[in-house]
Parts: C-alpha cells; structure tokens; sequence
C-alpha cells in the first residue's frame, strides 16, 4: 500500500519523540476517534550529512539510514501499540519516511483529513513553530493544519474562530463548527476589526476617513451574514457572536484562554478592514495556549471570490 492511499481521509501526526509529539499524538487519537477515521503516525528521518574533501557534503550510508530507521521504527511502533491500547478499535498505522519534515507533512496533507503537528520538538521536527516548517505546513497545507500549543483547559466549552469573509474564513467556519458539533460545544466567533489611520496633510489625495459608526455597522452585518448558513446547517450548536475592535491576534488570544481549541483561515483580505492575515495565523502559533487549527480556503470558494 502506497502512502497515499494510507494518508487517505486520515488524521496524520507528525511524531519524534519528543514530549510535544507525544501531546500530539494524544490529541489526534482523540480527533481521529471523533471523526470515526483512521490515525496515521509519521516519522520523519532527516539522516546527518558528512562532509567530504573540499567541503563537499556526502550522503549518509546506507547501513547509518537503515540503522536510523530500524530505531524510529521501534520507536514509533511502541507508541503506536499504547494508541491501540488507549482506543480501541482504533485503525492506527505508522509510516517511517526519508524526507524533511515540512515535505513530508505537505505531501500528507493531499491525502489527509487533518495533519497534526507539536508545538516543540528535536530531530526531524525541531523547531516547528519558530522555524520555517510550521509557516510552510500551515501556509500551503492542502488541507487543515492542528498545532497542539498546549491543552484545553478542563471544562472548555467553546470553539473560538476567526472570521473576516475571506474564503478562508468560511473554510474555517466549517471546521469549528463541525468540531463543536463532534464534541457538543458552542462556537465563538469572532469577528476582530480596526479603522486605518488616514492624515491628509501627508496623503492629502488618500481616501476620505469613514465615520466609525458606519464602519462598525459594515462590520455587524458582515458577521450575521458569515453566520446564517451555518446556524441553520448545525441548529445543535451554539453561537456567540464577539465582534471587538482590536488587533485580530490579541483578540482571538484572549477569547481561546478557556476554548477546547481556536480556529482561523491560513489567509485573510490582505489590507482591509478587519482582515485576518497570514500573519494572524502566525501570531496565533506563537501565542495561544491552546491548540490551533489553520484551514486552508475551500479552491472552489476561491474561484468563486
């Protein structure tokens, strides 16, 4: 069987072996156990490279890549029995593979439901979040993103999202409230917004400032209209509206410190008014305190914007 075909419709956790991998791993069995889908546990090997004469780097040998690999194998077939034996019933695999973590993560990710990663690890998956690999797994991920930053506190009783009307923010839309519906949680959606600083005397040919109450109620029916389709599709979940005027990152950090989890679009509008950038799914990475899922846009709600 292809890795394809065993990455297909799965939870997929990137796994090391490091505290982090293990928290996350915890989490996707649980998510996976929810969605009633199998869990994939992936290593991936990442082998030293030797230099050679003049500075030129030389490929590990075959007998150190095998070594490696007989060692991450044992390794993760251990966690992934204590899986089976913690759910069972469960379909667990566990996939060694040759490859950069962001890579390999990626190439998952076409297959995947969901691809599940830790906040810290070390070898393969060192430096996940203030390195390169998150920014690239979250940012072009082809299907949602789960960073666990940390656990949920007990008695969590929402899923905090973020929304701004981008096609991304209606893809993540759908998946918290699929989530709260799985777990019998309400949704809090939030809905950060801000009014540029405009000073004619430096841009005096700059657009004409907007009376404030008209940019908030813009962004009043934004968020009801955003809302409607999904309070009539998932009638079992709660809503709570959190329309705030403040930073998108602060604002969705404060609503999550008792959330299950938060939720945002990779992408936002850019520019405009109470946009949720890239950067906000950054800054999310770097600062909640519970786990955070960055979804990509659905491509055909990208066609159609």
């Amino acid at each position: 069987m292809t890795h394809e075909e065993i990455y297909r419709g799965c939870v997929v956790v990137g796994f090391d072996g490091s505290d982090a991998a293990l928290s996350a791993v915890r989490w996707a069995a649980d998510e996976a156990g929810r969605r009633a889908c199998g869990l994939v546990l992936v290593h991936a090997l990442m082998p030293p490279v030797t230099t050679g004469g003049l500075g030129i780097g030389l490929p590990p040998s075959l007998d150190l890549i095998d070594q490696l690999e007989a060692g991450a194998r044992e390794q993760l077939d251990a966690v992934a029995a204590t899986v089976r034996e913690d759910h069972p019933g469960l379909d667990v695999d566990a996939v060694v593979t040759v490859g950069s973590p962001s890579s390999v993560m990626l190439e998952a990710s076409e297959d995947a439901s969901l691809v599940v990663i830790g906040s810290r690890g070390h070898g393969g998956f060192r430096g996940l979040l203030l390195g390169s690999v998150s920014a690239q797994v979250a940012a072009h991920a082809s299907c949602p993103t789960a960073v666990i930053r940390g656990t949920a506190p007990l008695g969590a009783a929402t899923v905090v999202v973020g929304i701004d009307g981008s096609p991304a923010a209606e893809s993540a839309l759908r998946f918290a409230f699929e989530s709260a519906s799985r777990r019998g949680l309400s949704v809090t959606a939030v809905h950060a917004w801000d009014v540029p600083a405009y000073d004619l005397l430096i841009v005096p040919n700059g657009p004409v400032p907007v009376p404030l109450r008209d940019v908030a109620d813009e962004e009043v029916r934004l968020t009801a209209e955003a809302l409607a389709g999904f309070r009539e599709e998932y009638p079992d979940v709660d809503v709570i509206e959190h329309l705030v005027r403040s930073p998108a990152v602060m604002a969705l950090v404060d609503a999550s410190r008792d959330a299950a989890l938060v939720v945002v679009g990779s992408h936002g509008h850019g520019p405009t008014v109470g946009a949720l950038l890239g950067s906000v799914s950054n800054g999310l990475l770097h600062k909640a305190n519970v786990p955070v899922v960055v979804v990509p846009p659905d491509p055909e709600e990208v066609v159609a914007a």
